[in-house]
Formats: structure tokens, sequence, C-alpha cells
């Protein structure tokens, strides 16, 4: 259970311009894969969020200046109550603990990634010019998320020696994905929009965490993060609606230029591989080199929607093709001997 540094309850308190003597208190707060510390802080009648967030490796300055873009633009995220960016402490409104993981359901989901996919929009309509300050979701910085794939999760989980061949392979799949990445229409991306980074507030709100890695990049990159997510599993028939509908609105509402149906989908499609090629390698590194062994439960998860884009472009391309043949038989077994695979 992490204690909080024994500055952090004084200076909340002196933020909220409340006495040092008031009876407050800390609790833990279920955190995220970085090195961010969440405690709600709680005082008579009231409560609020503090973080610890490590100055030398969080994105704080990023955080608070993506919180102002996405307010003005009328995205609802949490309220700042106050900063310490010399010590990282950052105060919070609390949005409460009702992530839209925990609220989705056959029932449920159409309202929800209605909204869901409006934010999106919202996202999408932001001033270019107010994007100017940020980083691009260039060829450099896909390469090196998809290098973290054969890194962490072939070689270090799986114990792979990869072959010269093999690391051609790679080296394909990587120039292709980026291309059809590079290809798409750029616009805010938050890029880690998914089910639990999204809060479910009273009347049917939607609020938005965790933004402070937001970049310039291709359209369907948030999409495919949240009809595809990482923790939760919809039909293929299903999220291509919900695609097609997203495109639609986005062309009526002048934020992308005709393009058609197949086109969309492989954007999509290509996008969701390149991310969770990226996400097998990040969630190996969470638990190899940082202890986050939960993280492990949901790489079966990830694979599915892997083979799931494979076998949907079969026969497309040959550089899909040959590496959908190299999962299948040379990955498959090995990861059905590893002790998180559900074939066990």
């Amino acid at each position: 259970m992490p204690i909080p540094s024994p500055q952090l309850l004084p200076w909340a308190l002196a933020a909220l311009d409340q006495s040092p003597t008031t009876p407050a208190v800390l609790l833990p707060v279920a955190g995220d894969a970085s090195n961010r510390r969440y405690f709600r802080l709680q005082w008579p009648g009231r409560t609020a969020i503090v973080l610890e967030s490590p100055p030398a490796t969080e994105k704080n300055r990023e955080f608070l200046a993506m919180r102002q873009l996405l307010e003005r633009a009328g995205v609802r995220v949490p309220k700042l109550l106050g900063a310490d960016l010399d010590r990282g402490f950052l105060l919070l409104e609390d949005l409460g603990d009702r992530l839209l993981l925990g609220e989705l359901g056959a029932a449920t989901v159409e309202a929800h990634y209605a909204r869901a996919l409006a934010v999106l929009r919202q996202l999408a309509a932001v001033d270019p010019g107010a994007l100017v300050a940020l980083p691009v979701y260039d060829r450099a910085l896909l390469a090196e998320e998809f290098s973290r794939f054969p890194a962490w999760f072939l070689q270090q989980l799986l114990g792979l020696v990869l072959t010269d061949a093999e690391i051609h392979l790679l080296a394909e799949l990587d120039g292709l994905l980026i291309g059809s990445a590079l290809a798409q229409p750029q616009v805010l991306v938050h890029r880690d929009f998914h089910s639990r980074n999204l809060m479910c507030l009273g009347g049917a709100e939607l609020a938005v965490i965790d933004f402070q890695d937001a970049v310039v990049g291709p359209v369907t990159y948030d999409a495919v993060s949240l009809l595809k997510d990482c923790y939760i599993y919809w039909p293929r028939e299903q999220v291509t609606a919900w695609a097609l509908a997203h495109r639609d609105a986005l062309r009526a509402q002048g934020l992308l230029p005709a393009v058609d149906d197949a086109t969309f989908l492989r954007w999509l499609d290509w996008m969701g591989l390149q991310r969770h090629l990226k996400v097998l390698g990040t969630f190996a590194r969470l638990y190899l080199r940082d202890g986050k062994s939960a993280y492990l439960q949901d790489l079966p998860l990830v694979i599915t929607h892997v083979r799931e884009v494979l076998a949907a472009h079969a026969g497309e391309t040959a550089v899909l093709d040959n590496f959908s043949d190299w999962f299948e038989q040379r990955l498959q077994p090995v990861i059905a001997q590893q002790p998180w695979s559900v074939s066990r």
C-alpha cells in the first residue's frame, strides 16, 4: 500500500485554503501503469484527488497543458485545484470510481460508446493551431512503439532468439503499419482512449483522464483503442458498425474527407494491429521491469485482437500473410505454454 510523502497532506490542505489542523486523511487509490501515486483526500464534507507524480519521470507539464486544452474544447476533464511542479504534487477534482469498464454490458454499451465516440469527435475538432506544440505521431515514435514487441514480448517474456529472417519480417511489417498510419488524416490523439481512462459521471456524462501522452496522429488511433479495447472484447461485426458510424459522423461534421468503407476499416485494423503489438511489449515490460504482474492476465485478449486482424486481412498483402503464418507457427506454440495463456 503506497504511503504518501509527509509533505503531501500539508501541501494539499494549504492549496485548498484549509487550516493545517483540519481533520483530513489521504487514502490510496488504485493507480495506472505509470510511476504516479494517487490518493483520495477526505476532509469534512469534501474529497479531492492528490497525485505524487515524480517530475523526473512523469509528464506533469504536458498533463496540465493538455487538461487546459481539452477543457477549452468542451471535453470533461478533472478540474485543477492546485499544482507544485517542482515536487510533482497535483491536486484534482475527485471524479469518483466509476470507470467505464465496469459500466459496460450488452444493454449499456451502445449508449456509452455513442458518448465516447462523440468525445473523440470533440478531440478531432480541436483547432489545429492549438496543436502546434504537441508531439507528432511520426515515423520515429511509431517505430519505437513497435520495437517493444520484439524486445520485451518476444525476447524478454517468451525467451525467443530471433533469426535475421525474423528480424527482417518484423521490419517489413513495421514499415507497412507505419505507412498506413501516416497516410491517415491527422488529428488530436489521446493515445490511450479506452474504458479504464473514461469516467462515468452523473447525467450520463463521460470524463477523460490520463491524457498527458497526447499527440497529433492518425484519425483511427483513439477509435480503435476504444472499440478494440485491451480489457474488453466486442464482436468484429459490432466493432465494424461502430467504426463506420463514427466515420460517417466525422464526415458530417466536416472533420474527415470522403473515404470508402474498405479504406477506413483497413486504416482501423492496421492501426489496431500496430497498437496491440506495441501493447504486448508494453505489458511484458510492465511485468518484467516494473513488477506489475496484473497486466499478464490481459495478454490473451490482446493476442486475440492481433490474430483476428491477421485472419480478416488474409490474402491482401504478402507481408501480413507471412507475419500471420509466422505468428501461428512460431509464436502460438510458445504462447500456449505460458502460465498466463488461456490455453493452459
